[in-house]
């Protein structure tokens, strides 16, 4: 089955919804708006039940289908958010919010999640339930999880569960997914050196904290290089370094270093949390200074489940014609808190020849809304069939 002709004509009010939703971006968990309009539209679709306020702002949606003699249930999530980004695109729809704007595309995947129910809700030609589910909180706050712990996927008695992203680069409408390990693991960790400081004039009447957090630093990247296995995934990134004074003539008393670990498995956020610990404080010690080490267990691996994955890559073919083997993604999803209670898939879509996501020129291709629409819609059909 092609592209479905529904989802053609309903492209421009689709498109509409996403550039409303991209003039008025909303981060983490307050999706207010974004939510607002979500819950709305899910009631004026004939949505069979509509629930507000899981996971602070999410909403689902639930919808019967014709006949449900089998019980089946099967999530399709979307999420709400966007980044604190200032945009540069100049389309006219563009963010009306200060340091604000849709620069993941998280727009394109509610409108077209919208769409996908409203054409369900018309047709309701499968066997079974269908939930939609439009998440907050995915750039960093951990929206996904926040929903599971509030019993999202008990209390609507889901079985499965399926997850897409717009993919710049890829050619538009077409799709690629792989199986196993897919997003990586996103660790935090912050470390603050508490030295001596005193005089720039007297640096032997110090222990100078800036000193110590650089070798810190030279140290870190060490743990990719010597103590990861070559063949495993493994980056260990400082992203920000502070001292307590910003004074020409005063040494700090503290340094602080922040940054993120990505990984593919459990072995490896294990090592690189026990690693960099043992650096951070031996290197500090050996200088006479003291290091604390907070080290934050963010978003787990997202592993695609085999038989939901070949399910989803055969729905995608169905849909455009082909489905490409995606390469490992180095960057963080918080979808995986939901396979990890469920077996699914995550897929990505392509974006065509747009910016890249997270920047601030990036915008949701529109021309794409059929496609991501038809994926969601033959998800349920064809794993759900009219009985």
């Amino acid at each position: 089955m092609p592209i479905k002709n529904r989802f053609a004509e309903l492209q421009p009010e689709i498109a509409a919804w996403r550039q409303d939703l991209h003039a008025h971006p909303e981060l983490l968990f307050d999706t207010h708006r974004t939510a607002g309009i979500v819950a709305e539209k899910l009631k004026a679709f004939g949505c069979d039940e509509i629930v507000t306020g899981i996971g602070q702002t999410g909403v689902v949606g639930v919808i019967k289908g014709k006949s449900d003699t089998t019980g089946k249930v099967i999530g399709l999530r979307a999420d709400m958010d966007a980044l604190p980004i200032p945009e540069q695109t100049g389309v006219e729809y563009a963010s009306t919010e200060p340091g604000k704007m849709h620069a993941c595309g998280h727009d394109g995947h509610t409108a077209m999640l919208l769409g996908a129910a409203q054409y369900l809700c018309e047709t309701r030609n499968f066997d079974g339930t269908a939930i939609v589910i439009f998440q907050p909180a995915e750039e960093g706050g951990g929206g996904g999880r926040e929903m599971c712990n509030d019993g999202l996927m008990e209390r609507f008695g889901i079985q499965e569960v399926y997850g897409m992203h717009n993919w710049p680069g890829l050619e538009r409408g077409q799709f690629a997914i792989r199986t196993g390990p897919f997003f990586a693991a996103t660790d935090l960790f912050e470390i603050e050196v508490e030295g001596k400081g005193g005089h720039a004039a007297f640096p032997h009447t110090t222990v100078d904290p800036t000193v110590v957090t650089s070798h810190i630093v030279l140290a870190a990247q060490s743990i990719a290089s010597r103590n990861a296995d070559p063949v495993d995934q493994l980056v260990v990134s400082i992203t920000s370094f502070e001292t307590s004074s910003n004074a020409f003539n005063v040494i700090p008393q503290r340094a602080q270093i922040k940054g993120t670990v990505r990984s593919m498995s459990n072995a490896m956020r294990d090592l690189a949390e026990e690693r960099l610990t043992k650096l951070a404080e031996g290197v500090a010690l050996s200088f006479g200074a003291v290091a604390r080490v907070n080290y934050m267990r963010n978003y787990p691996v997202t592993v695609n489940h085999p038989i939901q994955t070949d399910f989803a890559a055969d729905v995608a073919k169905s849909v455009s014609g082909d489905c490409s083997d995606a390469e490992l993604v180095m960057g963080g999803e918080d979808f995986a808190f939901m396979l990890e209670e469920r077996p699914g898939a995550y897929i990505l879509m392509g974006n065509g020849d747009s910016a890249a996501l997270h920047h601030p020129e990036y915008n949701f291709d529109d021309e794409a809304i059929p496609a991501g629409c038809s994926w969601w819609a033959e998800i349920v059909e064809q794993r759900m069939p009219a009985a």
